[in-house]
């Protein structure tokens, strides 16, 4: 079990860091041929931080392991809500600022409920996929008129303050996002076979493993994001990232694996796993959307959120444990 656990590790320190190195180079690519700072934002940094999810999924899709594929997207979907943004939240309360974040608490919601009826029949076809991509890409090219149209909004304001700082010569540019592709190819490789093998070893189904260990590994540029983010006073850009995250899990790191491989879906995503996530994402839009004023998740919610995390973990190992008695 060494050696799977060391790939586990091994997989996600390289899938972290090769993900920072692809966001780098390709944002700098993009600043040389004009792209606005407030689309690289949008576009690029929003792919990169989902990147890790993305490639891992569509591997485990392509290798026959749709519960690594599902759990891993779903799985983090809880994690950025539960886990980063309660912690965010304890250490300083999230103040929502952004027109554009508030347009996007009702979408994550819908979406949400969009998900939860795509698998209501214990499948996950091609076309369901399909409608999943299709929907993720109308919903960046809405992003995209809205954040030019609304430039001065204080997202893209603080977006463009953060972007603006880093470049690099463009030789050293494609270089960064060359090796940061493919090392996020060979550390997703490394992951997906560390987790089947854990799974095999001990004997749990390897959707469990993609919704804890795997589901936490990829979530780590979100919570290093929105920490450094919060630290900053940025609380717009903390919440963004879980927003983005979480739209880009449910549609398109979903939608890209199940259209490499069909999927059943076991009876627990629904009964458990989606009944978390939609539940959630419901808390997070309640109190992130400000009805009367700006939305604001404090310190209380934020000890809520990581309540129902650890109860949620706590409740799976039971399950596993209770499973192999």
């Amino acid at each position: 079990m060494l050696i799977p656990a060391f790939a586990i590790v091994g997989g996600l320190v390289l899938l972290v860091w090769s993900a920072d190195r692809f966001v780098e180079g390709s944002a700098s690519v993009a600043r040389h041929f004009g792209m606005p700072p407030l689309l690289i934002g949008m576009l690029i940094v929003g792919f990169g931080t989902s990147a890790p999810e993305m490639f891992v999924s569509a591997l485990a899709s392509s290798q026959g392991n749709p519960g690594i594929a599902l759990g891993n997207a779903y799985g983090s979907n809880i994690t950025n809500i539960a886990l980063i943004l309660g912690l965010t939240a304890l250490i300083s309360p999230i103040t929502v600022h952004s027109q554009v974040l508030r347009r996007e608490l009702p979408l994550l919601s819908l979406i949400s409920g969009l998900a939860v009826y795509q698998l209501w029949d214990g499948e996950l076809s091609r076309n369901d996929a399909l409608v999943l991509l299709v929907v993720f890409f109308g919903l960046i090219a809405w992003s995209i008129r809205q954040g030019i149209r609304q430039r001065a909004d204080a997202l893209g304001m603080e977006m463009e303050n953060e972007l603006v700082v880093h470049s690099m010569p463009l030789g050293r540019a494609f270089g960064c996002l060359g090796i940061g592709l493919l090392l996020l190819i060979a550390s997703s490789r490394a992951l997906v076979w560390g987790a089947v093998e854990i799974a095999r070893q001990l004997g749990v189904n390897d959707l469990i493993i993609g919704l804890t260990v795997v589901a936490v590994g990829t979530s780590l540029p979100e919570l290093a994001s929105s920490i450094i983010a919060i630290r900053r006073k940025e609380h717009d850009i903390a919440l963004g990232n879980v927003l983005g995250s979480n739209l880009f899990n449910t549609l398109a790191v979903i939608g890209i694996a199940g259209t490499i491989q069909p999927m059943t879906v076991p009876p627990e995503v629904l009964s458990r796993d989606m009944l978390v996530m939609t539940g959630l994402t419901l808390f997070l839009f309640l109190f992130g959307y400000g009805f009367r004023g700006s939305g604001r998740i404090n310190r209380f919610e934020g000890a809520t959120l990581l309540a129902v995390y650890v109860g949620y973990t706590a409740f799976i190992a039971i399950e596993v444990l209770s499973k192999r008695t």
